[in-house]
């Protein structure tokens, strides 16, 4: 295959959790015979009904064999989680067809994406470093993402006939990955801050003051709403963030940089998600109180 055919093209998911069910929902895949998804923890006996209730809801075929969903894909979606995107390049290379676009959407380091796109090139494959630069919800399939590499133009051109909101980052593969992964220092960032900041307010019981202080220092943040949201972040992703982290922290040190903040972030990310908990309300101080009994 060496260029997309027609105006509907065959579209595989590696990984369909909440970016791949985002993306076939907003893209009206349903029922189209024009895709199919592969996820690994459709092999899992445990998580295989909750994975074959997620295929069910997309109307879309899917499987852990991923031969049977990558046939006859003009264009791969490969959106698991970042501590697999190389095993999951390795595991669907020698299954694409010559002329395939992998896009690969997961929050990975430059030197991460990289090694990938050898695997994807290797095997006849166009390789697309892409980052998703903000929630999937409400967003769906129009979540704004950046595309760089050598094939980004096509691909953007792909994108947008899907209805997707590309822009091109760069013609290098590791550019988008590199915007997403330093702007993450600071969002997730933030969100652990939030935590060390707000759990040790509450626990100390001078959350009102601290609060009050913020909100006179800038008045600008929304600072109960804000936090609540960022708690929220850790307490339902976490663990996937903890994961992107680490690819952050990697990035850093690609740089020559330390990677100090990041790693800290890694550890609150991961603590909070290991909890599992329920996000509940969106209130600071209830949330605050549950991750706090959580703690002990």
């Amino acid at each position: 295959m060496s260029e997309i055919s027609g105006n509907a093209p065959r579209v595989g998911f590696v990984g369909f959790g909440e970016a791949g069910q985002a993306f076939a929902c907003g893209m009206a895949l349903a029922d189209s015979g024009r895709a199919a998804a592969y996820d690994l923890k459709s092999r899992d006996p445990a998580a295989a009904p909750a994975m074959a209730a997620h295929y069910a809801a997309a109307g879309l075929p899917g499987s852990g064999d991923p031969a049977q969903a990558l046939a006859g894909a003009e264009l791969v979606f490969c959106l698991v989680t970042a501590d697999q995107a190389g095993a999951a390049a390795a595991a669907c290379a020698n299954h694409i067809a010559p002329g395939t676009y992998w896009f690969d959407g997961n929050s990975c380091a430059p030197g991460s994406k990289r090694a990938a796109a050898e695997q994807i090139e290797a095997a006849g494959g166009r390789y697309v470093d892409m980052a998703i630069m903000a929630p999937v919800h409400p967003r769906l399939h129009r979540t704004p993402v950046l595309l760089a590499g050598p094939h980004a133009e096509p691909a953007a051109a792909l994108l947008a006939a899907l209805d997707m909101a590309p822009k091109i980052a760069g013609a290098t593969v590791g550019e988008a990955s590199a915007i997403k992964m330093i702007r993450s220092v600071m969002v997730k960032g933030l969100e652990a801050l939030t935590a060390e900041c707000f759990l040790a307010a509450r626990r100390a019981g001078v959350d009102a003051a601290v609060l009050g202080s913020l909100m006179a220092s800038d008045p600008g943040i929304d600072w109960p709403a804000r936090g609540a949201y960022n708690l929220e972040r850790m307490m339902v992703h976490g663990a996937r963030r903890a994961a992107e982290m680490t690819e952050v922290a990697a990035t850093l040190r690609e740089l020559g940089l330390p990677d100090r903040m990041a790693a800290a972030t890694v550890a609150w990310q991961a603590d909070i998600a290991a909890l599992g908990l329920e996000a509940g309300e969106a209130d600071l101080a209830a949330r605050s109180d549950r991750i706090l009994a959580g703690l002990g």
